[in-house]
């Protein structure tokens, strides 16, 4: 179990320490990182990130991982040996991009660091550009892995703007589409954010029960979910009904447990790109990629614990200012906002909880 014990004031630095179970196993933290802007070393001026420019930056090598003995399933040495069908895999999915593709590397580090069984895992990586495959391969040479081309015209068409320009990222619409980019026999899956840590074993999140439910995530039902919406979604009793007979919370989509035989079955994909649809030609929402889920699933959730996603790290959709923890225990810290860890780390302001990112970052040449 992880505790986490704060002591927090106006301007003041947050004194955090963790102490991990001793079942869970103990690699030694990534090197700090440089103070290097990331951000340039993906972008030239007045150009679109590309893919050419992954050449010009570096991952180390992350430490080699096993199973513990109480693993049942045995040690399985090399992705080769594992097929994406396995029923006894846990399976996650993660988007890979450049530009977030720090963030997507940390987050898989901690989790193999914080598992009892990782080779058990099978990750699933989302990408709308060539060539991150190697990377990966290189960074994380164990790992049970397959990349998945998510195209962004499928979606292109269907986008709106949004507060915050890189919610609008065809991308970041890539969870909509899961039960038609794996494999049938996938079943389950873990969908998670790139700009994520996790700092407990994320089998635990596996095993949670959905009963008859789609969609499994954390809840936050004393948020206003009236602003998620415009009021003219909420004049039009015609959009508006849909909640009718529903008790709908917001929910982040950054963390969630799908069942994807359920969203095979009941073709969620397409309720989603309807209202996605409406929002084109209406204007019902503001925070893209968020709001068609929570009018398709809100009030019909799977409740997971709040230790599953201690989200709004990153701040706010526009400043991105620091952020305190929320109370309770913590299980995945989520930079949720536009105030991401490696940017401010890099920029030599980071808020007090991005030093608990910094240890999973494997930015940066082998020293």
């Amino acid at each position: 179990m992880l505790w986490i014990i704060r002591f927090s004031g106006f301007f003041s630095a947050a004194l955090v320490t963790i102490v991990l179970s001793p079942s869970l196993q103990s690699f030694p933290p990534a090197e700090a990182i440089r103070s290097s802007h990331f951000d340039g070393y993906l972008r030239y001026p007045g150009q679109t990130p590309v893919v050419d420019s992954l050449n010009r930056f570096s991952f180390r090598k992350a430490s080699a991982f096993g199973n513990a003995e109480e693993c049942g399933s045995g040690d399985r040495q090399t992705s080769g040996e594992t097929t994406v069908c396995d029923p006894s895999l846990v399976h996650i999915a993660i988007t890979l991009d450049v530009e977030y593709l720090r963030g997507s590397i940390a987050a898989v580090h901690s989790i193999l660091q914080h598992s009892l069984c990782p080779t058990n895992f099978f990750f699933h990586f989302l990408v709308s550009e060539t060539n991150l495959e190697t990377l990966v391969r290189s960074t994380f040479p164990q790992l049970n892995f397959k990349v998945y081309y998510f195209d962004p015209e499928i979606v292109r068409n269907l986008i709106s703007t949004s507060v915050r320009q890189a919610l609008e990222q065809p991308l970041n619409y890539a969870r909509n589409y899961l039960a038609d980019l794996l494999e049938p026999c996938v079943r389950r899956i873990i969908y998670l954010d790139s700009d994520l840590i996790v700092v407990d074993d994320v089998s635990k999140l596996w095993t949670t029960s959905l009963g008859s439910r789609t969609v499994g995530a954390p809840e936050y039902c004393h948020a206003n979910f009236t602003k998620y919406f415009t009021d003219g979604f909420w004049s039009d009793k015609r959009l508006s009904g849909t909640f009718v007979g529903r008790k709908p919370c917001y929910f982040n989509t950054g963390v969630m447990v799908i069942d994807l035989v359920k969203w095979r079955r009941f073709e969620y994909t397409k309720r989603i790109e309807r209202w996605m649809e409406i929002q084109k030609n209406s204007r019902i929402y503001e925070l893209g990629s968020l709001p068609p889920f929570l009018l398709v699933f809100a009030g019909h959730v799977a409740t997971i614990e709040h230790r599953w996603n201690q989200h709004g790290l990153g701040g706010d959709s526009v400043r991105g200012s620091c952020r305190d923890l929320h109370p309770g225990p913590v299980s995945l810290l989520h930079w949720s906002g536009s105030g991401k860890p490696w940017l401010r780390l890099d920029s030599n302001r980071p808020c007090p909880l991005d030093a608990l990112w910094a240890p999973y970052d494997l930015y940066g040449p082998t020293p």
